[in-house]
């Protein structure tokens, strides 16, 4: 079952088109990614699908319901985690979740029994009466993750969830996002971390421009759109090195600041080449997400 379909999906603010023309297909059960540079359209994507934004143009079903027509209705079984934190400062971590319950119609006595558990997804156990500004990062974004569950939702929406965390308190988001999607909970997933997208994600979908460039699984993509192997150069004399042997002995090459990225499906040559050189050091690894990521919307910087 299709738990969100989107077709031709359109939104401009003024001239400028932010969404244009996308297809999403997301099925029950399913963490789906939606990765792309900034001002790729990627949250104001999000917020169409949540009818927060209405379309200018296609048509958006949410759990079955019509968006932007019915988006209430359907926001009533939708989690959702923003890209940052608005857990309220002046209430204690419980009193955040009591308060965030009201929003769906539920009462404090039904969501006080919920809140032990919560806690415990949330390994705040004990933290109940705490304020919120004496909580780390980490905490913070566990609590608002635990908060997105207060009305068991059917589908997550989760804006860059991991942004700004350590990695321990990364390692330990993704293990409660796993957890909920071994429930049967569906994700719907913005991130920046290739790693991320590639560990958690069925299916994504690359964005760039306010368009769907790329989609299918990270294994699919990365077998699709990129070489086998890489090998990252380094060192003093590396651009002429590039210019002079990489391209003979790669299929592509990339040169960005002081580090030559030579594509390949047999590294050995180039590695050969290398270990007869002391002033170049090098990184020989698989391909993976980030290369793709990389190869269709380039290397420059996006503000």
């Amino acid at each position: 079952m299709q738990i969100l379909t989107v077709r031709g999906l359109r939104k401009s603010y003024g001239k400028h088109e932010v969404v244009r023309g996308v297809d999403l297909t997301v099925a029950r059960g399913q963490c789906f990614g939606l990765l792309g540079p900034n001002g790729a359209g990627k949250t104001t994507t999000l917020r169409l699908c949540l009818g927060l934004t209405d379309p200018d143009g296609g048509e958006i079903r949410l759990l079955g319901e019509p968006v932007p027509t019915r988006a209430r209705e359907a926001r009533m079984r939708v989690g959702v985690v923003p890209q940052f934190d608005n857990l309220d400062p002046d209430f204690t971590v419980a009193e955040n979740l009591l308060v965030f319950g009201r929003y769906f119609g539920l009462d404090d006595q039904t969501v006080g029994k919920r809140v032990p558990a919560l806690l415990a997804f949330a390994g705040l156990e004990g933290r109940a009466d705490t304020r919120i500004q004496t909580l780390s990062g980490g905490m913070r974004r566990r609590l608002t993750l635990a908060r997105a569950l207060v009305n068991d939702p059917d589908l997550l929406f989760l804006d860059e969830p991991t942004t700004g965390l350590d990695p321990q308190a990364r390692h330990l988001i993704w293990e409660r996002l796993k957890h909920l999607l071994a429930l049967g909970k569906t994700i719907v997933l913005t991130t920046h971390f290739m790693d991320e997208a590639e560990r958690l994600c069925d299916a994504l979908s690359v964005m760039d421009g306010g368009r769907i460039i790329a989609h299918g699984s990270p294994r699919a993509l990365i077998r699709h759109h990129i070489e086998r192997e890489v090998v990252e150069v380094y060192g003093e004399g590396v651009e002429a090195w590039a210019r002079e042997q990489a391209r003979r002995l790669s299929r592509r090459v990339e040169v960005a600041g002081e580090t030559a990225f030579c594509y390949c499906d047999d590294a050995q040559p180039i590695i050969a080449d290398l270990e007869g050189r002391p002033g170049l050091r090098y990184l020989h690894r698989p391909a993976n997400l980030e290369d793709v990521f990389l190869k269709l919307t380039g290397r420059d910087i996006r503000d």
